[in-house]
């Protein structure tokens, strides 16, 4: 698929920008899905090959990965957003050979930043394990991936800033498919193999990451040598009237770039706040076995985490196509622009994500046994069904901070989310105590429901935000979800007894047999209300009468 650019006489774009925001959604959810899809599905062999080590290494693996992404997030350090929001910006004012210099400079900072960043987290392992040395060689191995994510992440930011989003979403799918090809790989050899360590095989999973992003960089590098002459001719045409001196570019990098490291790390503090606190804080309910709190947080911080993120990154897709429409709309000055993208962004949001909570919810039972087996089953089930509707705040967190980011409110945002934070740490102690495994769920839940009502409050007094209309066909979503998530319950209940007939449904094939068919069933019981009311057509636009066409709904 090739992607173009609309642009009038004088090379200033001209774009649709619901269209734009649709399609490149289309996009980076193609890329983000099948991603997310992989590092769930890899879990199933890796468990088994694990054996009675599983949620053990499990746990192992989540405190690496929790440390390692904060690390990242600084390495990143904003800048990819950053570069997304500021080429658009000048590329809207047809100075497309500024914008190339933006990259050129952001690529000096990514490799520096990832250098250090790699560096403190190598040298620097023993003091952030937790009390757990076992942490230490899982992050030797994930510094070597913070070396060199930056500048990957750096050209899709760049790509993205064009409005170019395919070549982001498949490198994204290759990156995923290299790193959980070298972590099941690995995994078989070490545990099945040469009968090794445990924590080894923990260690070569978490060095996949490493083997990724090469993957992901080289396939970025072919897109960008594909392109290279059109990104030429851009530059040659372009007005060539501003001369920005090499500082100014760096300062506009990191005074955008800055606050995305706080907001684009917003869900993995409240993470670490949960690793960092969750063991001490059980501790004095009266459960003191550490094979038990391992247990446990793999739960509730791995494994349902590792689910919900599937759908959290439907709305991760919008918010990075979001930033860079909004930031040309706020450079031309287009108020009334910024406020339909703002309804077109809700409405986006509301239809895909709250329909795919809702349904994981309905059918967490059989899911969780697909994934993780039957140990501490229905406590598990009980966790993954509330941490799917927890998804809905951490998905609409990603999609109001990055509005905010694309109409350059960064500081007041990292201020809001510093209120929901502050509301998060009120409440874990209490929350955990009370509630034991449920209490980091419902306190994250609460603390971005703060900082999202602070921010969408803000957004509508700046630009106005068409509740009405939103409340209408959100409404019609909410009806739809319900009605599916209710007959998706009921299907796992049929199914499950059907099933059992002939055999043990409380396994993977049994179940996996189970969620095809309320998936199946429930799934297209929602698209036929939504394209039979037309309800699809005011979010999506006239594009759904095609998909009307082919499953022939009137």
């Amino acid at each position: 698929m090739t992607e173009t650019s609309n642009h009038n006489e004088g090379g200033n774009m001209v774009p649709d920008s619901k269209d734009q925001m649709v399609t490149g959604s289309a996009w980076m959810t193609a890329g983000s899905i099948l991603s997310r899809i992989l590092g769930a599905l890899y879990i199933i062999p890796w468990g088994i090959w694990f054996g009675s080590y599983f949620f053990q290494g499990n746990a192992l693996y989540g405190k690496g990965y929790n440390i390692y992404s904060f690390f990242l997030i600084a390495a990143i350090a904003g800048i990819p957003s950053a570069i997304a929001k500021q080429v658009a910006h000048y590329n809207a004012m047809n100075e497309y050979g500024v914008g190339f210099r933006l990259y050129k400079h952001g690529f000096i900072l990514a490799a520096l930043t990832g250098l250090i960043c790699a560096a403190l987290l190598f040298f620097g392992a023993p003091l952030f394990d937790g009390g757990d040395p076992r942490v230490v060689p899982v992050l030797h191995s994930l510094a070597w991936a913070v070396l060199i994510i930056p500048v990957m992440s750096l050209s899709r930011g760049f790509f993205q800033g064009y409005q170019q989003m395919a070549p982001s979403a498949i490198s994204q799918f290759v990156e995923q498919l290299a790193r959980v090809a070298y972590m099941l790989g690995s995994a078989f050899v070490i545990m099945r193999v040469l009968h090794g360590s445990w924590i080894t095989a923990v260690s070569q999973s978490t060095f996949a990451a490493c083997v990724g992003a090469v993957a992901g960089t080289l396939t970025l590098a072919w897109y960008y040598l594909k392109n290279r002459s059109s990104f030429n001719s851009l530059v040659l045409n372009s007005n060539n009237e501003i001369v920005v001196p090499a500082k100014q570019l760096y300062q506009e990098i990191l005074q955008q770039a800055l606050p995305f490291i706080v907001l684009g790390a917003g869900i993995t503090i409240f993470q670490l706040i949960d690793q960092y606190t969750f063991f001490n804080f059980m501790r004095s309910t009266g459960i003191t076995s550490t094979v038990m709190l391992n247990n446990l947080f793999a739960m509730f911080s791995v494994n349902a985490n590792k689910l919900i993120m599937i759908i959290v990154s439907l709305s991760s897709a919008l918010a990075i196509t979001v930033v860079p429409l909004l930031s040309e709309a706020y450079t031309r000055n287009d108020r009334e622009d910024i406020s339909h993208q703002l309804t077109n962004a809700m409405l986006l949001f509301a239809f895909v994500m709250i329909p795919s909570a809702l349904g994981m919810a309905a059918i967490a039972h059989p899911l969780n046994i697909i994934f993780y087996g039957t140990s501490h089953k229905d406590l598990a089930t009980a966790v993954l069904a509330f941490s799917a509707f927890e998804s809905i705040m951490l998905g609409l967190f990603s999609v109001t901070s990055a509005i905010m980011q694309g109409v350059s409110q960064n500081k007041r945002a990292v201020r809001y989310f510093a209120v929901g934070t502050i509301v998060k740490l009120a409440l874990q102690w209490p929350c955990i105590h009370y509630m034991g495994v449920f209490g980091p769920l419902v306190a994250t839940t609460v603390g971005f429901l703060v900082a999202n009502m602070l921010i969408i409050r803000w957004l509508n007094q700046a630009f106005g935000v068409d509740f009405p209309g939103i409340a209408k066909k959100v409404n019609g979503v909410l009806a739809f979800s319900l009605l599916m998530c209710g007959i998706a319950y009921l299907l796992v209940r049929g199914a499950s007894r059907v099933v059992g007939s002939f055999m043990v449904v409380d396994s993977r094939i049994g179940s996996l047999i189970v969620v095809i068919v309320a998936v199946g069933i429930a799934g297209y019981l929602y698209v036929y209300l939504v394209l039979r009311t037309r309800l699809a057509d005011t979010v999506l636009g006239d594009r759904m009468r095609r998909l009307r066409a082919m499953l022939r709904i009137k």
